[in-house]
């Protein structure tokens, strides 16, 4: 059970990316072409937030069963920094920030009034989730913790 949440973890990490990208995306061309806030827009914001819920709920699932956080470490006080730390402290901790961000720039936009001030709110909090979260996925070129672009079943 384990790998197969984590596969997922793996493939919801592109729809998450994606779309969180693409509501960034949208609040921008919102304010620079001065539109209407939509109920395409709307549901951009409320997709991504749900996708970023769900992603958390699996990642989670997959902190607790993780045989790498499990396993006692010898000699991990001497370490300064490793792959143990990164996924025990701060991949989990920057990405709950990341999701407390949409969900916060997500409410917010929900019950502001004005078209513009709904598409400022959604990039302002949106676009700071997704620095987190870049800065926070163990991308296979990072120098914190590696992990392939994406896990795929092996049977």
């Amino acid at each position: 059970m384990y790998f197969v949440l984590l596969v997922l973890h793996s493939l919801l990490r592109w729809l998450m990316l994606g779309s969180l990208c693409y509501a960034v995306y949208t609040a921008w061309c919102g304010i620079s072409k001065r539109q209407l806030f939509t109920e395409k827009a709307n549901a951009i914001r409320h997709w991504t937030m749900t996708i970023s819920h769900i992603q958390l709920v699996i990642g989670m699932t997959v902190y607790i069963l993780s045989p790498l956080l499990r396993m006692k470490i010898s000699g991990a006080q001497g370490a300064s920094f490793s792959e143990y730390t990164f996924f025990r402290y701060v991949h989990i901790s920057l990405m709950i920030l990341a999701i407390v961000l949409i969900t916060i720039g997500s409410a917010k936009a929900k019950r502001i009034a004005g078209d513009q001030e709904k598409y400022k709110t959604i990039l302002k909090w949106f676009l700071t989730a997704l620095v987190i979260l870049i800065i926070a996925i163990p991308w296979p070129f990072s120098p914190l913790a590696q992990r392939p672009l994406l896990r795929f079943f092996h049977f």
